[in-house]
């Protein structure tokens, strides 16, 4: 198969205690991705510090960090054709007030610091973020029954 891929998908603490996390999963499986890592953690500051590098030094970052930790994660790898750049798609705009409905947050979520979860924003991105919440033996290789059904 061509372009196959994977992505981290996290639901959020506020996704977690509102109760989205099989309607979040059932989209990605609806789609044909493939789950193959999946996990509950309530992530460290030094987890949160590496996995949000870029966004250290800015201000929005402690609220976001105290955010983050403030209750469980689910902690996802989905794999398939494109699924970075479509896992961001089915989730929509980072700020869920410029989100369609239809995407996750579009339908689940208004304010940007509870957007309700996290997808990866590049293959490089996707990479480095399942290397940092998982390791490499709770990442299951196997064959999804309906491929055929998927791909062509």
């Amino acid at each position: 198969m061509s372009n196959n891929e994977r992505t981290f998908i996290a639901v959020k603490p506020d996704g977690v205690q509102r109760g989205l996390i099989s309607n979040i999963l059932s989209r990605f499986e609806n789609r044909g991705y493939k789950l193959v890592g999946i996990k509950m953690v309530i992530p460290t500051e030094n987890l949160l510090r590496q996995h949000y590098a870029e966004h250290v030094d800015k201000p929005f970052f402690p609220k976001m960090l105290n955010h983050m930790m403030s209750g469980p994660v689910l902690a996802t790898v989905w794999e398939g054709k494109d699924v970075v750049k479509q896992g961001r798609a089915i989730l929509g705009a980072t700020n869920p007030l410029n989100s369609a409905p239809g995407t996750i947050r579009g339908d689940y979520a208004v304010d940007l610091g509870r957007n309700v979860a996290h997808g990866s924003d590049s293959v490089a991105s996707a990479e480095r973020e399942i290397n940092l919440w998982f390791k490499k033996e709770e990442l299951v290789d196997y064959q999804l029954s309906q491929l055929s059904w998927i791909y062509e």
